[in-house]
């Protein structure tokens, strides 16, 4: 005679999905799940489609782009197709990478709990390779990783995955077959999971961003898969700054920003100026609110997500970027001598004469550079991004890397590029002798005296 738990368990396993049966069934079979859930699963419940506009307010990843997918009989079907593919980091710099549907990082997965999908996988790349579906809970036979859960892609072949979303949240997906080489190339992408019954309010503006890091050696074209310790290009979303598309939310909208972090060693310490947030969700599922503070700040560990969430109150323009400040530098920045208190007055004109485009680096710093290189004066080698920035609206914007820009604007309809805040309550300047003196300041500086 089948047991109920035998009869749960070979349900379980019909197409491939992973079918827990009521409330207290799933408590019996799984008593440490911790992971957000809003609806009752079973093998006999379905739930239909989840709706974009209706059920969830579409997420957007600045740079990149939502897999399409279509409905066979209740079913979310995608497909993901794995191949090189010819990416820009930012103008200058181009690498030869591998992703997914001819995107640098691949399309962001999107979907409702309770869905059925659908993944089809095809394989162009030259090597074998398979997807991990990072941080969802389903069977263990569509987990992705090759050899343990699955035979290996072969160059060619087409794999379906299948499984229900049991719990909402933001996740990851990443080949999990030669992951330090095939990672390091670019096979990565995000996948959020909306609430099928929200118990907290919906965002207005909802952001995917995935955080990178690679080896780009100036004038070659291929991430370097073997480095372990010196990675000189760091992304949002596959692109260094100035290429990131700035995040644009109108006064007064709930804003939420779900962070995944898959570099190859780094964590990274997301700072938002201009806003505190609390720290909504993990990978694992929703913080209690009991656990919940104020923070400017959010640190993304290697193969975790964090998902913020506050109200834009503030209007301007607020930079966003790793606060781990080599983050926020490119590669001409990477294995340079240090030059700072040298004065290179002696050598300078010997130099140039060998080197007419010879420039001694950084006896101040690192940002006088890049503004050398943005107005012509220092030329960088073929294939390879100056070291900071580019120019803004009151200079020269010296950072790079992982950076980004939140703009909030009254009013607007358009979440397109805004352009320059103009701060109506004013911008910091240089202070008159007339100031100084009224304060009682007694030093001055050069462009006062």
């Amino acid at each position: 005679m089948t047991s109920r738990r035998d009869a749960l368990k070979l349900a379980g396993l019909g197409m491939g999905a992973l079918a827990v049966g009521s409330g207290q069934a799933a408590a019996a079979t799984n008593p440490g799940t911790l992971y957000s859930s809003s609806v009752a699963h079973g093998p006999d419940r379905s739930y239909r489609p989840g709706r974009a506009g209706t059920d969830y307010t579409p997420v957007e990843t600045p740079n990149g782009s939502t897999l399409p997918y279509k409905i066979k009989n209740g079913v979310k079907i995608f497909h993901l197709v794995a191949e090189q593919v010819d990416h820009e980091f930012a103008d200058g710099l181009n690498g030869r990478c591998w992703g997914y549907n001819g995107r640098v990082h691949g399309p962001t997965i999107e979907a409702v709990e309770g869905d059925r999908v659908r993944v089809y996988v095809t394989n162009r790349l030259p090597a074998a390779t398979s997807v991990h579906w990072h941080g969802v809970i389903l069977n263990s036979g569509m987990d992705g990783v090759s050899g343990l859960n699955q035979q290996a892609i072969e160059p060619g072949e087409t794999f379906v995955y299948e499984w229900t979303f049991q719990q909402f949240g933001t996740f990851m997906y990443h080949s999990h077959h030669d992951e330090m080489t095939q990672m390091a190339m670019g096979l990565l992408g995000m996948i959020v999971v909306h609430p099928r019954r929200p118990s907290e309010p919906k965002p207005d503006r909802d952001f995917a961003l995935m955080l990178s890091t690679w080896k780009m050696r100036p004038g070659e074209r291929r991430p370097d898969p073997n480095e372990m310790t010196d990675f000189n290009i760091l992304t949002i979303n596959g692109k260094a700054y100035p290429a990131t598309t700035p995040l644009v939310a109108r006064t007064g909208q709930r804003v939420r920003i779900r962070i995944g972090n898959l570099s190859a060693m780094h964590h990274h310490s997301i700072h938002l100026h201009g806003y505190a947030f609390e720290e909504t969700m993990t990978d694992g599922g929703l913080v209690p609110l009991s656990a919940r503070r104020p923070e400017t700040t959010t640190l993304v560990p290697v193969g975790a997500t964090r998902t913020v969430e506050f109200i834009a109150n503030n209007p301007g323009d607020w930079a966003m970027h790793c606060h781990m400040t080599h983050h926020v530098m490119n590669q001409m920045a990477h294995g340079g001598a240090n030059m700072l208190g040298v004065d290179p007055a002696a050598f300078q004109g010997r130099v140039a004469s060998l080197l007419p485009a010879y420039m001694a680096m950084g006896q101040t710093g690192m940002g006088e550079m890049g503004e050398h290189i943005e107005s012509g004066h220092m030329p960088v080698p073929e294939n390879s991004l100056p070291m900071v920035g580019s120019q803004g609206p009151h200079g020269y914007i010296s950072m790079g890397g992982m950076f980004t820009l939140l703009k909030v604007r009254d009013g607007i309809t358009d979440f397109a590029n805004p352009g320059w805040y103009d701060d109506p309550v004013g911008v910091a300047r240089p202070a008159t002798v007339e100031e100084l003196n009224r304060d009682e300041v007694g030093i001055l500086n050069a462009q006062t005296e």
